[in-house]
């Protein structure tokens, strides 16, 4: 399918036996029924609780007497610890364990059964406990009330040794956040107590909020208010010590109540008041390395015939309104809508119904993104577990327990490309497969091999060319930010055609305010994206342009005998000379086509320039790259460019089984030649609309007028006509007469004629010349419309004369 779901961690598998192996060791040993570990037959009672930074994933299950087990499992030793017992019939709420394994935190609720006897505080319905677990000691009541806590530990980066203070989120159902900053001390070895636990010092986080989430491996806080009727977006960052720092606010066009409260992320959410949870949409924040800020919302819907649903560019400026139709109507559903974080793409998905892979690097254009619907096999194949994106590519199936990684699967999208009809599906999943990322050159050569066998498939976009700009672009796009800003990624800049099953409408948002003003990293990242929003118009994106210009400027100087200084094309011969070194140096086996390899001062130019422009606008627009380093990346960009056209024409060449230098053009073609042929062709098409160095300017050297008729006469004759009426020369002129005569005599019937003629019409003494054209005269003048050819109305019996002329004098040596 589509999506790749790797699984790191499976309840029935990695926990599960292990349990079973303590109770039986138990058994063995004479044990009753009842002890630390051991599950009788309740094994329905075991779940994830929550997953923490580093991986670790705590679960609870109960034995048969309902009492509350908490185990931990190590993700990087694959190993299962019991953390603490309540020996309480209880449910559990919420639970997180701190770095160190020393203290746990955990609220629970009274069991939902009758007859019960309340085993919680008189007037309290929910007890939130911190427990020292190493080893297991004093327990202390954080909170004993009457709504729902949730608890969540910061995991700081910092050292392996052990932290002196912990920092725990308690999250109220009253809508407000605390922090509690809890010492420790370590006693009698490595026994750990808490410090201050007669009082714990609080500061209030956030308040008179209606939805959360938390970013555990990010160490974020994003949560939503409403001020004044207006839903506002905030973000606050946790640091390695007890400081947090509000990041930005943004305004949202999202309806919210204020009466509802939804938590994502903070664990297991069943106790969640369903009531309050129907009032608010589906809504869930991503962010990626790139410093990429997205925020997907869905509201209810009751519906089935369509569902809309937003995505919110921040980084970009602008939001998405997608309104999709759904599939198939009687089909059954699961909850609802489903975001998943993928990397450079945000999947969103209704299982039976659509899958929608959103470009979040490049979200202009819905072409750049897939969108499948109805009875399509990639629908079939989708989850229909909902599952929860945590962060990064981690996503959690909460019912069965498992928590897998994420992936694109790029062996299925390849295979899909190669199906597909539609050009919008093959635009998208061309940048799709090429963003996996795995294998570029093994990737590259099935694309080479598809397009090979689909080069007049696409109406919309020239193969070749999105290849070529596309690969480059992910070839150098990892290695630094902000080249999505200053490289080209497609050769598209509109697209107006529908997308089956889905429309949309664009609208720009307000962009975040930042309220801090020195920033690191991911916030380094955004900030820059959303400085470019501001300020960069028009777009940076390089093209060849000014390469174009300057290289018909040196052309031109040359030609008039300028030329520039020695040093200044001296410099730009050099840069093509390191291009082509790279080049050689990618292949270790010598190529079957000689491109780039002549010595054509013309060519060496242009790709010089290449060079020289582009390292230019790097170093305009980067900042705080070193010179060198852009200078190696415009090397290793320019040099794929060209590879790839060689990797192009050298699978062609290979799949027909050619040898070097076979195409002669001094026999009939065959059809393997003709393949070829037509697939060079294709290439300069796309390269000269891109102005790459290739291919080289033929002069009209003997030799080389020799390969162009050669070309000329072998292709379908309507082609060769056409190319006749561009190539200003005494061949083309010949050829353009040879048709014309050939056209006016194949319903020539002779008639008696006159043998005196009026050689006052005539400029040469060559009586058979001067016979021949008298006849097409006649012939023209009879009827002239009939005769006419196409697209050269000036081709007549008096250029046939001449160009009979130019070509005798031609063959006489005069």
């Amino acid at each position: 399918m589509a999506l790749r779901l790797v699984s790191d961690f499976d309840l029935g598998k990695d926990v599960l036996p292990w349990l079973r192996a303590q109770r039986a060791a138990l058994v063995a040993a004479g044990a009753g029924g009842g002890g630390p570990g051991v599950l009788e037959n309740n094994y329905e009672s075991l779940r994830v609780l929550n997953v923490e930074r580093n991986g670790n994933i705590i679960y609870t299950y109960k034995d048969d007497k309902g009492n509350v087990f908490f185990g931990l499992y190590d993700y990087q030793t694959k190993q299962n610890e019991h953390l603490y017992t309540f020996e309480k019939d209880l449910q559990v709420v919420s639970c997180s364990v701190n770095r160190e394994r020393t203290l746990l935190a955990a609220s629970l609720v009274q069991a939902a059964k009758e007859g019960r006897r309340n085993e919680l505080q008189p007037g309290s319905r929910c007890l939130t406990l911190l427990v020292e677990i190493h080893p297991i000691n004093n327990v202390k009541v954080l909170k004993a009330v009457d709504s729902y806590i949730w608890v969540q530990f910061l995991y700081p980066h910092v050292e392996s040794h052990p932290l002196p203070e912990n920092h725990l989120l308690l999250i109220s159902e009253e809508k407000y956040i605390e922090q509690l900053h809890i010492q420790v001390t370590q006693e009698d070895g490595n026994r750990v107590v808490i410090k201050n636990s007669g009082h714990l010092p609080r500061q209030r986080v956030a308040e008179d909020f209606v939805w959360a989430q938390w970013d555990m491996s990010e160490q974020r806080l994003y949560y939503i208010d409403l001020k004044k009727s207006r839903s506002v977006l905030k973000c606050i960052q946790f640091s390695a010590d007890e400081h947090f720092s509000l990041m930005f606010e943004a305004p949202l066009d999202v309806s919210l109540s204020d009466s509802g409260f939804k938590l994502v992320n903070f664990g297991y959410d069943d106790l969640q008041d369903q009531e309050k949870l129907s009032k608010h949409p589906t809504l869930c924040v991503f962010t990626n390395h790139t410093g990429s800020l997205c925020v997907c919302y869905c509201p209810n819907f009751d519906s089935w015939e369509q569902i809309t649903y937003s995505v919110l560019y921040f980084h970009k400026g602008h939001g998405k309104t997608f309104t999709a139709t759904l599939g198939r109507v009687d089909s059954r559903v699961t909850k609802g809508i489903t975001f998943l974080s993928l990397d450079y793409y945000v999947a969103v998905y209704l299982p039976g119904h659509f899958f929608h892979l959103l470009n979040i690097q490049h979200p202009d254009l819905i072409c750049h993104s897939l969108f499948l619907t109805g009875n399509s096999e990639v629908i079939d194949m989708l989850p229909h577990n909902p599952l929860q994106s945590l962060s990064g590519s981690l996503v959690l199936d909460w019912g069965s327990g498992k928590l897998y990684r994420a992936l694109l699967n790029q062996s299925y999208l390849l295979e899909f490309l190669w199906n597909t009809r539609l050009d919008c599906e093959k635009l998208a999943l061309l940048h799709c497969v090429l963003s996996c990322g795995r294998d570029p050159r093994r990737l590259e050569a099935k694309i080479i091999q598809w397009i090979s066998e689909n080069i007049s498939a696409c109406h919309s976009f020239d193969l070749i060319q999105e290849f070529i700009i596309a690969s480059s672009y992910w070839s150098i796009y990892p290695e630094t930010s902000n080249m999505d800003k200053l490289l080209p990624y497609s050769s598209l800049l509109t697209w107006d055609t529908e997308i089956p099953g889905i429309t949309l409408v664009t609208e720009e948002i307000p962009l975040p305010l930042m309220k801090v003003h020195s920033f690191k990293g991911y916030w380094e990242k955004l900030n820059s994206n959303l400085e470019y929003v501001k300020y960069s118009k028009p777009h940076l994106h390089y093209n060849n342009s000014v390469v174009r210009r300057e290289w018909h400027s040196l052309i031109s100087e040359e030609k008039k005998g300028k030329r520039r200084s020695t040093v200044y094309v001296r410099n730009i011969l050099d840069n093509a000379i390191k291009v082509i070194s790279n080049l050689e140096a990618r292949n270790l086996e010598p190529r079957l086509t000689p491109l780039f390899q002549e010595e054509d001062n013309h060519q060496r130019l242009l790709m010089g320039l290449m060079v020289s422009e582009l390292k230019d606008h790097l170093l305009r627009h980067l900042q705080g790259v070193e010179k060198k380093k852009i200078e190696q990346m415009v090397l290793d960009y320019v040099s794929k460019l060209l590879d790839l056209i060689c990797q192009i024409l050298e699978a062609s060449w290979r799949k027909h089984n050619l040898h070097p230098w076979v195409l002669h053009f001094n026999r009939r073609a065959s059809a393997a030649e003709f393949a070829v042929f037509h697939i060079m062709t294709r290439i300069l098409e796309a390269t000269n609309s891109l102005f790459l160095p290739l291919p080289p300017d033929l002069d009209n050297t003997e030799k080389n007028e020799k390969v162009k008729f050669s070309i000329i006469v072998r292709l379908p004759p309507l082609t060769g006509q056409k190319i006749c009426r561009l190539w200003d020369h005494p061949v083309s002129s010949n050829i353009i007469s040879r048709n014309h005569v050939k056209q006016l005599l194949q319903n020539y019937n002779k008639q008696p004629r006159s043998s005196m003629m009026d050689k006052s019409s005539f400029s040469v003494e060559f009586l058979p010349l001067n016979y021949f054209i008298e006849i097409l005269t006649d012939i023209e003048s009879s009827n002239p419309a009939l005769y006419a050819f196409e697209g050269r109305d000036n081709v007549d019996a008096k250029f046939v004369e001449e160009a009979a002329l130019k070509h005798t004098t031609m063959l006489l040596g005069l």
